[in-house]
């Protein structure tokens, strides 16, 4: 059989699914004073502005990255949304790379003028656990302040990696408001090939 002519399976359409209790934190940092840096800086570790906008970039990091955490929101955006999202001046895509090897990315949006939000953020599973995401987000962080210098914030979740919420408050980012609700969601995590399944 052809490749092209395998079936598609998204997502969306594994069965069965499951209701869960999933606590949402939003995080926030008033002033640029208040980020605690991480403790060191490796050499190795560059980060970079991705211009143009590159939609096939952001969805490889979103699923390869969000694939094992229920990252399914945007699974279903075509080539061109991704593209008018990424395009808008308020959006802003960074790759951290390691040794010259691409390691994770942050997406920022620039809101209401002086604030900006840290939309996903995150490292590949190779990178992880290794001092890279403290130091990734140290200078995410600064980026965001230069675009929203009134405030930057995030939100995470029970979902996300089990040391996202202690890594954004490590830095500095401050709990404003936590909501816990039930989702329906697929019985297990999409992994990084969503819409393919052997």
């Amino acid at each position: 059989m052809r490749e092209g002519s395998l079936p598609v399976r998204r997502a969306s359409d594994r069965l069965p699914g499951v209701r869960r209790t999933v606590t949402t934190y939003h995080l926030e940092m008033r002033n640029a004073s208040d980020l605690r840096p991480a403790s060191r800086l490796p050499d190795a570790l560059v980060v970079e502005r991705v211009l143009p906008p590159i939609p096939e970039l952001n969805r490889f990091f979103y699923t390869a990255i969000g694939g094992a955490w229920f990252w399914i929101d945007r699974l279903e955006w075509s080539r061109a949304r991704w593209l008018e999202w990424l395009s808008r001046p308020e959006v802003e895509t960074w790759v951290a790379s390691v040794a010259g090897v691409p390691a994770g990315y942050v997406e920022l949006e620039r809101q209401g003028g002086d604030e900006a939000e840290i939309v996903y953020f995150g490292l590949l599973e190779a990178f992880s656990g290794k001092g890279h995401g403290s130091a990734f987000l140290t200078l995410a962080a600064r980026r965001a302040f230069k675009i929203g210098p009134r405030r930057i914030w995030v939100h995470t979740c029970s979902l996300d990696h089990p040391r996202a919420l202690d890594n954004y408050v490590k830095r500095g980012f401050r709990l404003f408001k936590e909501e816990t609700v039930e989702q329906d969601l697929p019985a297990a995590p999409p992994g990084p090939w969503p819409r393919w399944e052997a």
